[in-house]
């Protein structure tokens, strides 16, 4: 069993570079996805936040559940 996982653990350190630089370009292309997404979608979930906020800080009850709902959504 050790001899097993010595072998295993030789294996490994063989390719580290390799697998390191392929872990750094996941990471760059993940990054890049999620700052294309946030500059995309922000302006539309700021406006979702900020209907919530008015809809709870309303005391009056001026803007219906059911209006905020179907506002949401379009």
């Amino acid at each position: 069993m050790l001899l097993w996982l010595k072998s295993l653990l030789g294996s490994m350190k063989k390719e580290d570079g390799q697998g390191m630089v392929e872990y750094a370009l996941l990471i760059g292309l993940i990054a890049i996805v999620v700052v294309a997404v946030l500059l995309l979608l922000g302006p539309a979930i700021v406006d979702l936040f900020q209907d919530i906020i008015n809809t709870l800080t309303n005391p009056e009850g001026e803007n219906e559940p059911a209006a905020f709902i179907s506002n949401m959504f379009l």
